[in-house]
């Protein structure tokens, strides 16, 4: 029988809210939800196993459910398995078994999770003991790279879940990960997922989509939700957007959490029918609540992976300066190193990333990976851009606009220098700009490789309409690779790139 769509999506959220609120889980009330369906989800943790709620929680919480008399259904819907370096260094193996150990149904993979290459995903899904889903994503034979679809079958529910990847992936990693593989239209995938499961009569019809919502994109899950019918949920990512109550769009209900864990999407369904989605958040627990066998098992893999850390990937002949002082108010040998990276990696024309990302120095000796991940701990990666030269200017004015403040904003480059006057109002400040050794053009348009920190606007970088173009792996990645490019040690110089002078009357 499929599942009754919105009958009081009020009343629904208010039992939701009063079942599951903060004193059912922090203070173990006793609560009775047999006949109810709970879909626990979470979705772009980004290698975030322990930041904000942490997989313990979401362990927890479906515990909790499942005690309660729940039927539970654990999905993510991706960009799990890559970003801080407790996923990269095990190429996303350690993220699998924490999945395996909470207990997840299954997960669609998301742009970043493409990131090892197609075959290292195929790897990891032989790994996980659940499916890893995505109907769209084709070999050159045809065959799919994943399992489209599962249906998961628990107390009287049979649920028919199937993945739906981002056609955006073909551009939002390397594009040498996704050789051979056509993202085909989730759409005509979709509509075939839903016939297929309705044949089979699935109870609940689920898409675990890495889509998003973001109205720049190819295509959105709200535009899923109006173009196929049948479809009871979508549980969706990609644009890390935060449906606090979820969205209906006709007959499905669209939801999404965030990002990092912040949150654990929670879709009740009663034993009327009546659905409803909410977030757990951290006043839904209590310090106490957590999963031991889950946090055992992460401080296991965290040891391991610092024995792995401190592996030998090149060596440098000078101290790669770091230091806060130094990156963050003028040119940094290490900023231009990693500039350098960016520009090789990308084969962008310019390179430009923050000095507040470097976060320490490499004495001169061997550089190990555990030194790289200490320079670049945030898990952001390299993406690229078409910028103007006007709108690259203003970047440049805005990374030295504090300047004397030691302000994370200060620029480190690559392929492009120029100079500026402190002394000059921030805005006013940046003259002779030369990107490739000639003199920059406002009106043309430059490939800029930089981080997605800056991509987004942090550090109040301005990108104004700028689009990213590709993404790329993490900066520490990047750098690893670029260092091993070397057979002699690297000794990268202040060559001149910024310069701090008076700057000509008008």
């Amino acid at each position: 029988m499929k599942m009754k769509k919105l009958i009081s999506i009020l009343a629904a959220a208010m039992m939701l809210i009063t079942l599951l609120a903060g004193a059912a889980f922090a203070e173990n009330a006793a609560v009775d939800l047999t006949g109810h369906i709970v879909i626990l989800h979470t979705n772009d943790s980004h290698g975030r196993v322990d930041a904000n709620l942490g997989f313990t929680r979401v362990a927890v919480a479906k515990e909790r459910l499942e005690e309660a008399g729940a039927v539970v259904l654990l999905l993510d819907a991706g960009d799990t398995l890559h970003g801080l370096p407790f996923a990269t260094v095990s190429r996303g193996e350690s993220i699998v078994k924490i999945m395996n150990e909470v207990g997840y149904d299954a997960m669609v993979p998301g742009n970043h999770d493409f990131n090892y290459g197609a075959d290292r995903l195929a790897e990891l899904a032989g790994m996980a003991e659940f499916p890893v889903l995505a109907a769209n994503v084709v070999n050159a034979d045809e065959t799919t790279l994943l399992d489209g679809a599962a249906i998961i079958e628990k107390g009287h529910v049979k649920f028919g879940v199937f993945g739906l990847a981002t056609p955006e992936t073909v551009y939002k990693t390397n594009p040498l990960n996704v050789e051979g593989l056509t993202f085909a239209d989730p759409v005509e995938a979709a509509r075939k997922q839903v016939a297929a499961l309705e044949a089979e009569d699935c109870t609940i019809i689920i898409a675990l989509a890495h889509i998003g919502l973001d109205e720049s994109s190819d295509v959105t899950s709200r535009e899923i939700a109006e173009q196929v019918e049948g479809i009871d949920i979508i549980v969706d990512g990609h644009s890390h957007t935060v449906l606090e109550d979820g969205l209906w769009v006709n007959n499905t209900l669209i939801v999404s959490t965030g990002e990092y864990i912040e949150a654990i999407g929670c879709i009740d369904i009663d034993s009327e029918g009546a659905a409803a989605a909410t977030l757990l958040t951290g006043e839904d627990f209590g310090e106490a609540d957590v999963n031991e066998e889950v946090d055992q098992l992460i401080a296991g893999i965290t040891s391991e992976q610092d024995e792995l850390l401190n592996v030998v990937v090149g060596q440098t002949s000078v101290e790669l300066q770091g230091a806060r002082e130094i990156v963050r108010m003028g040119e940094s040998n290490l900023g231009n190193l990693a500039a350098d990276a960016f520009r090789s990696a990308t084969g962008a024309d310019a390179a430009l990333t923050n000095g507040g990302g470097i976060r320490d120095t490499i004495p001169a000796g061997d550089i190990t990976k555990k030194q790289l991940v200490t320079v670049f701990p945030f898990g952001n990666y390299v993406v690229t851009m078409n910028v103007t030269g006007e709108t690259l200017t203003a970047m440049l004015e805005n990374g030295v606009s504090r300047y004397p403040d030691a302000d994370g904003r200060f620029p480190q480059v690559s392929g492009l220098s120029f100079r500026f006057d402190p002394e000059q109002p921030a805005g006013s400040r940046v003259f002779d700009v030369k990107v490739g050794g000639e003199e920059l053009d406002p009106a043309k348009t430059y490939v800029l490789a930089t981080n997605d920190y800056i991509a987004i606007g942090g550090d109040e970088y301005p990108v104004g309409d700028a689009a990213v173009t590709g993404e790329f792996s993490a900066m520490e990645e990047i750098l690893i690779a670029y260092i091993d490019s070397f057979e002699a040690p690297v000794a990268p110089e202040i060559e001149g790139r910024i310069i701090m002078a008076a700057k000509p009357a008008e």
